[in-house]
């Protein structure tokens, strides 16, 4: 993740729904259920289905301790055993999130009862159980799965079909021939899943992002299908594209599949197959065990020339169309196996600029990435809902890519990011065993073995096979913190190329390099604590240049309602009360264990907090101005000449778990500064201040210049004096992120108090408001001591003064607020307005849409939030979202603010 110091696509079944029990959407989590499982927990039976190409995955398992099981691996594995006192899982389920479904033990995400949880429990293998029919023997029977984690031993019928040597890695692809060991009727296949430790394993782990899990994610974290075929298989099929740019007239399409005989004797396959409106077919003889890979391009098949080809673009440059490659193999007229991809039409380059940045282009044009951290699960569930209502929130950011440092998502993860248009960086992760032999010291992670060298190539051989196709996957990171050593990033790369990997491939996530591709043309310099706004707009460490692959200023604390769901009232006041306090919610790491920086930050800009509302309502303020300059900074750097910014990746998008740093929206998907900050800097037509120069400046993210407008500054003191007031018209930005300086403000302006309010407002040619941006700032600057740079952190000597907010006078707004349904979706509007006699104007004002009773009804969609209104000032704000999650209650909307009373009305 960052230096330390030296010290399968298918259909969610109503059984696979096991494993989503426990896993949040939108609600509260269920509590505990006081309950013992049932005498006997097996899995529905899973009928396979018996056409040649088909697939189907396990529906779920029973799953039970070793030590809890003295019966034999060929009695456990055989059908009819009884599997008295077994747990139920979903056919994608970590241990504990199995029992977690079975209510076995206290919400792991409120306080700390994830302490409550005996790790040893987990320190044994678990046996996963399960059975399934098959009607038709006469066909071949493959079991084809990856995501076990850390490995296990594999059991059909009673009678092993694979080692746990062998089947190790979380990533590896495994197909295993069972066809001598299935019958007609009931089958049983068990897995003996072996305990997971990432130090020591090619896995998955946590690093310093939460809690770890205390069965450390062990379990079968992906689908495990039974392939049904004939003699002659068809696997790896694929598409490689070849786009012209930057005309984009024309692609070119070679499609590739092996070819294998499973056979004892020679046959000849035809392969027949359709994509982009073309047919083909191939006649490929095969003799005994043979695989041939089939290869057809334009020079074979001139309707593989595509002209006007559907161009796929990242979501707001254009369309995310999708082509279908279809292929069946036959053999003497008997179909044999099929094959199905999805694919997209577009073109990645990402060079090094003449600073040595990585530059990225999609279709030829250049590209400023925007991007977060990705974090799944805690338990490795998976929502497929809650993971859409997740990437829907970075598009309403204005993010166009998430980073997955290890934790690679299922496939459907992939197809969503390809429909929604939002890119992906993934790569391995830092911190453990995946750079264990290249760690500097006191890095965690075992050295690797021998054993160790296969077992990185085949999951690399595997990720790229599985990833290639999709459209939103622009790269992968073989290293992170590290480079891989020479020997690591052979086998890497030769595992890429025989997947024809279609995108750059990058050496580390920081400023590294490796023997064959060089430089990383990415930093990781920081900071991942507090730093105050003007922090971003330096051109060194974690500022606005090159391509910084993780950084924020640290902790992100949560909505009030989030935190009294999340923690206990002792725990609460310990929150604001003391800095020094260490927070469970934070992380396991001593450097971030506690929130000092974070805290002495609020206190030293803002005052002392005085209770629990005023610490949350002051963290707001300060989340939403840090997260927007972080952006604002690299939005306004992307098009320089000297030393240009080319990407960010905020530290996090979001967590797994209940958090109190690095999440731009919360485990519940309530928004609060830090999410609606990005939501204002990432704007598509954006007015912004700059803290290092004073220029008030135009960022244009759309493609097409913007023209005829007019750029206006407005300062007051927080009683709502003006005291400078300057407007610019015939403003014109050029478009695909270019900006203007309109103008620049004065460096001291007269009777300006120490803290004090900048309005930007933008309006276009009609005179209509299309940009408004609202600062706070103080005359006295924060003080930031460079030379005491730390890996995390630059400390800060003295802080801005903006404790004069506090005495603003109380602004009272009137709200009124109507509800729209159309289908399964609600839209509510509000209009807030002004009503005070004085010239105070109201700060930061936040509308929530909440139920009856007062709960947050999430995920929401507003057009924006958090918002600054003068005297005699309104705005009006639209709220999307699902009418099912107001749980058949009316609607309401909750307004409050810096300096507004609290209020909530009928939004019916």
């Amino acid at each position: 993740m960052f230096p330390r110091p030296a010290s399968g696509r298918r259909l969610v079944t109503a059984a696979a729904l096991l494993s989503l029990l426990g896993t949040l959407s939108t609600s509260a989590w269920a509590g505990p259920r006081d309950r013992d499982p049932a005498p006997h927990a097996r899995a529905a039976v899973t009928r396979v289905a018996s056409a040649a190409g088909s697939t189907t995955p396990l529906d779920g398992y029973a799953i039970q301790s070793t030590a809890k099981v003295t019966d034999s691996a060929a009695e456990v594995s055989s059908p009819g055993y009884p599997a008295a006192g077994w747990y139920p899982a979903g056919p994608r389920s970590t241990v504990l999130a199995a029992l977690l479904a079975d209510g076995r033990y206290p919400d792991p995400f409120h306080s700390t009862d994830q302490q409550k949880i005996p790790k040893a429990d987990f320190e044994v293998p678990w046996w996963y159980r399960s059975d399934f029919t098959v009607a038709d023997t006469s066909r071949r029977t493959l079991l084809d799965f990856s995501g076990v984690v850390s490995a296990a031993d594999v059991y059909v019928n009673g009678r092993q079909a694979a080692k746990a040597a062998d089947v190790t890695g979380a990533y590896t692809r495994h197909e295993l021939d069972i066809t001598t060991l299935v019958k007609s009727g009931t089958n049983t296949v068990a897995f003996r899943v072996q305990p997971n430790d990432p130090n020591k394993n090619l896995t998955m782990g946590w690093i310093d992002w939460l809690q770890p899990p205390p069965d450390r994610n062990m379990g079968i974290v992906r689908d495990v299908l039974v392939r049904r075929g004939g003699p002659v298989a068809l696997r790896d099929a694929h598409v490689v594209t070849k786009l012209a740019v930057p005309s984009l007239a024309t692609a070119d399409l070679t499609v590739k599949a092996q070819a294998r005989n499973d056979s004892g004797a020679p046959v000849t396959a035809e392969i027949t197959g359709s994509v982009a409106g073309t047919n083909f077919t191939a006649s490929v003889p095969l003799a005994a065990h043979e695989t041939k890979t089939v290869t057809l391009s334009p020079a074979d098949v001139p309707g593989l020339h595509l002209t006007s080809p559907k161009v796929w673009w990242p979501a707001g440059m254009g369309g995310q169309p999708l082509y279908d490659l279809d292929l069946t193999a036959s053999v003497s007229g008997t179909v044999s196996d099929t094959a199905h991809e999805s694919f997209g039409i577009r073109d990645v380059q990402a060079p090094l600029n003449s600073d040595g940045a990585r530059q990225y282009r999609i279709n030829g044009r250049p590209l400023l990435i925007k991007g977060g951290g990705w974090s799944p699960d805690e338990f490795l569930r998976w929502d497929p809902g809650y993971v859409a209502d997740r990437l829907k929130y970075a598009l309403d950011l204005g993010l166009n890519t998430i980073r997955l440092e290890g934790h690679i998502e299922p496939d459907e993860f992939f197809d969503l990011a390809d429909r929604y248009g939002v890119l992906t960086l993934p790569g391995w992760e830092c911190c453990d065993k995946w750079e264990g032999q290249v760690n500097g010291d006191g890095e965690s992670g075992d050295k690797w073995t021998a054993a160790d060298y296969p077992v990185a190539k085949a999951s690399m051989a595997a990720e790229a096979a599985r990833l290639r196709d999709h459209p939103s996957v622009i790269s992968f990171l073989i290293g992170s913190d590290f480079a891989p050593d020479a020997t690591i990033e052979k086998n890497y790369l030769d595992a890429l190329k025989a997947a024809d990997w279609p995108t750059p491939v990058v050496s580390a996530a920081s400023d590294k390099s490796s023997p064959q591709l060089g430089r990383s043309g990415m930093k990781m310099t920081g900071p991942y604590d507090w730093v105050p706004p003007d922090y971003w707009y330096a051109k060194r460490e974690g500022g606005a240049t090159g391509f910084n692959s993780e950084t924020s200023a640290g902790p992100d604390i949560p909505t009030l309602d989030t935190l009294r769901r999340m923690m206990t009232p002792a725990e609460l006041d310990t929150l604001w009360k003391n800095p020094e306090a260490k927070q469970y919610h934070r992380s396991p790491s001593p450097v971030f264990g506690t929130l000092k920086i974070y805290d002495n930050a609020l206190t030293g800009r803002y005052g002392a907090p005085t209770g629990l509302a005023d610490y949350v309502r002051k963290a707001q303020l300060a989340q939403y101005e840090n997260v927007r300059a972080q952006y604002e900074a690299y939005g306004r750097n992307a098009t320089d000449a000297d030393k240009p910014a080319t990407g960010v990746v905020y530290w996090m998008f979001n967590s797994g778990w209940t958090s109190l740093h690095w999440q731009l929206a919360d485990r519940f998907l309530d928004q609060g500064g830090a999410y609606f900050g990005a939501k204002k800097a990432n704007e598509p037509l954006h007015i912004q201040y700059s803290y290092d120069n004073r220029s008030v400046v135009v960022v244009n993210n759309r493609h097409a210049d913007a023209g005829g407008l007019t750029a206006r500054a407005t300062l007051f003191n927080p009683d709502g004096t003006q005291k400078y007031d300057k407007a610019v018209t015939g403003v014109t930005v050029n478009g695909d992120g270019a900006h203007g300086t309109a103008l620049t403000l004065p460096s001291s302006v007269s009777g300006l108090s120490a803290a004090y309010l900048l309005r930007l407002t933008l309006t276009d040619a009609d005179g209509k408001e299309v940009s408004r941006n609202v600062y706070w700032l103080s005359t006295k600057p924060d003080t930031l001591d460079w030379a005491k740079t730390d890996w995390y952190y630059t400390p800060t000597t003295a802080y801005a003064d903006l404790k004069g907010l506090s005495s603003m006078a109380q602004v009272p707004v009137s709200a009124t607020a109507s509800t729209e349904s159309s289908g399964d979706l609600s839209t509510t509007t509000v209009t807030v307005r002004t009503t005070g006699a004085g010239r105070t104007p109201s700060l930061f004002t936040d509308v929530h849409l909440v139920d009856a009773q007062g709960r947050p009804v999430l995920p929401v969609r507003w057009s924006d939030n958090e918002v600054g209104l003068w005297p005699g000032e309104s705005v009006t704000l639209t709220a999307t979202y699902r009418t099912a999650d107001l749980h058949g209650s009316a609607p309401h909307v909750r307004v409050s603010g810096w300096n507004t009373p609290e209020q909530t009305v009928p939004a019916s």
